[in-house]
């Protein structure tokens, strides 16, 4: 026979485990949060690039050649939000105008420190032939 009350006590023994399990893993939950987020910024980084890319390309073939460094280097630059830095360079070969912006992954939050590595978005437009 048992005793009265044996369930309380088997109860009893357990109180509190599940606040012990949710702080051990509390940490591998943030880490997991922060890299999730981290792969976000770099996902963004290559798109923004490769759309400031495009832009780049197609307003150097809407300039003469001589201004073309300057239209296109503006052009891929006001494609990008201001938390985002980066280079862009535009090349003529064979009738081919080539853009290439170069922009540094943010650590964390948009507009602080940047990974020492760099996302590159590369683009092509035909030159427009001008009569």
């Amino acid at each position: 026979m048992r005793r009265p009350g044996w369930r309380d006590a088997v109860l009893r023994r357990d109180d509190g485990q599940v606040t012990v399990e949710f702080l051990g893993m509390t940490p591998l939950i943030l880490i997991t949060l922060v890299l999730m987020w981290q792969f976000v910024l770099l996902g963004y980084t290559f798109t923004l690039a490769g759309n400031a890319a495009d832009e780049a390309a197609r307003a150097g073939t809407e300039v003469p050649a001589g201004e073309r460094q300057g239209a296109c280097a503006q052009a891929g630059l006001e494609q990008l939000p201001d938390a985002w830095s980066g280079e862009v360079q535009c090349v003529t070969e064979g009738g081919y105008v080539k853009a290439t912006v170069r922009l540094q992954v943010p650590v964390l939050f948009p507009g602080s420190i940047g990974f020492p590595f760099e996302v590159t978005g590369h683009a092509g437009a035909v030159e427009e032939v001008k009569d």
